[in-house]
């Protein structure tokens, strides 16, 4: 988003009204890869905007996380045959209904493909949180700051955002790892999280606190550097 003079005023009102301040890192993060699976990266079905870029910059994150040994839990959307999962979400947004167990459409995209270790939680609503057990799978491991990527920025994201601050971990979403069919609902939702309810940070901000956590661990691990460090 640009900064004009019409995102200038909207920030001076939140200012001045007191939001916007930082929540910060903890001392014990853990990466969130909300809804990169094969259907909402395919621009013929739930995907389009800036999604596959956000799942290749997720993609350095992500090679970050597992060489510092981060908890990493993805979440998939998808739906029972029979219907017997099918909610108000599904009135809404009834073209969901497809995404069924076992089909390619629900699997986490190859870019990102879980290892040994790492959680797949399915979820039939926005939120990762909303009728799971994530939080107490990270709050079991001591989880204090929730990374949070995927799409969609304006659907997905935020609510599982705004689930992490409800549940007491620190949500920090790096900008380009978050992506969104349509360019205003992605811009206007990253501008609303930051002002209340998490930090939108850079992808470069989010590895220099994890760079603080564990010193040449996260810069020797991202695609920026890598060329360096095998000089």
């Amino acid at each position: 988003m640009t900064d004009g003079p019409h995102e200038r005023e909207d920030v001076a009102v939140y200012e001045r009204q007191g939001f916007g301040a930082r929540v910060g890192f903890g001392t014990s993060p853990a990466l969130l890869i909300i809804d990169f699976i094969n259907g909402f990266s395919d621009p013929d079905q739930f995907g389009g905007g800036n999604i596959g870029e956000a799942i290749d910059r997720t993609a350095e994150l992500l090679d970050v996380a597992r060489h510092m040994d981060l908890p990493v839990v993805y979440t998939t959307h998808v739906y029972a045959e029979d219907g017997s999962d099918d909610g108000i979400f599904n009135l809404k947004s009834p073209g969901l209904a497809k995404l069924k167990p076992g089909s390619r459409e629900t699997e986490v995209v190859d870019e990102l493909a879980p290892r040994e270790g790492e959680r797949i939680i399915a979820k039939h609503y926005p939120s990762g949180f909303a009728h799971t057990d994530l939080a107490a799978w990270l709050a079991r491991r001591g989880v204090d700051t929730a990374i949070v990527t995927g799409c969609t920025t304006s659907g997905c994201v935020r609510a599982t955002v705004v689930d992490a601050m409800s549940n007491g971990f620190r949500p920090i979403v790096p900008r380009e790892c978050s992506g969104d069919r349509a360019a205003g609902p992605h811009e206007a939702n990253l501008f609303d999280i930051d002002q209340k309810y998490g930090d939108v940070m850079s992808l470069e901000e989010v590895l220099d606190e994890l760079e603080k956590l564990a010193p040449g661990q996260a810069r020797i691990r991202s695609g920026r550097d890598k060329g360096d460090a095998e000089k």
